[in-house]
């Protein structure tokens, strides 16, 4: 949702967040919500609907006769998509991406295997689609294009793993996909051998095949970590 569309603590939002997560303010420092509402030329109720919104990401918290606190980065909360979104926009991009990767090749592979035992036929349905708008994208630099199927592919993947937890992973893995074409860790095409695996995965979960499309998702995480080692090192 854009800064205008959240109302104006979006705009404070905006700029304060990401120089929280870019370490600016690093934990321990205090933020004197008058100071702050001076500088983002906005009212005092304005200014603490923006705190309430750090204090639900955990990056902040607020004590009487002390003020608002940045956190530590450990207490973060690091799979809130607003959060991931900040810190792929700051100096720790590498980091993020490779975090974010790795957490993918553990989780995905699993639930591909899990989606060929129990996708449903419209779940099947939905990633060969996803997988052939891929196809269809993944020449001429249509990456934008390329970016929407290649995300539904995954959020498909996850949900008709069956498992509730890998189906709240959406998000996460939509902003690291997400992450790699607004900032530039992607080729201009997509890898062919990539885009080609999330064929065969569509149709490794469509014929039941739980093995096939574990390896098959497994070849596609580490194709995504060799990547980072290329463009994001």
């Amino acid at each position: 949702m854009s800064a205008t569309g959240r109302g104006l603590h979006g705009r404070v939002l905006d700029t304060l967040g990401p120089e929280i997560t870019a370490g600016e303010y690093p934990p321990g420092s205090v933020l004197r919500t008058d100071e702050l509402a001076q500088r983002f030329d906005v009212s005092r109720s304005v200014m603490r609907e923006a705190v309430r919104v750090l204090e639900s990401m955990y990056l902040v918290e607020s004590r009487r006769r002390v003020g608002v606190t940045v956190r530590p980065k450990c207490e973060w909360n690091v799979y809130d998509p607003q959060v991931i979104r900040w810190r792929l926009a700051g100096a720790d991009r590498p980091g993020q991406l490779r975090s974010l990767t790795v957490l993918r090749s553990a989780v995905e592979p699993v639930a591909a295997g899990l989606a060929a035992r129990h996708a449903t036929a419209e779940q099947c349905a939905e990633l060969t689609e996803c997988a052939l708008g891929m196809v269809a994208h993944s020449r001429g630099h249509k990456l934008e294009g390329y970016l929407h199927h290649d995300v539904a592919f995954h959020r498909v993947v996850l949900v008709a793993s069956g498992n509730e937890m890998f189906a709240r992973l959406g998000d996460v893995v939509a902003e690291v996909l997400t992450g790699r074409t607004q900032h530039d860790v992607m080729f201009e095409d997509p890898d062919p051998a990539a885009v080609t695996l999330h064929v065969q995965v569509a149709e490794a979960i469509r014929e039941g095949d739980a093995v096939r499309a574990e390896e098959l998702t497994r070849e596609i995480t580490v194709g995504a970590l060799q990547e980072l080692d290329i463009l994001a090192p």
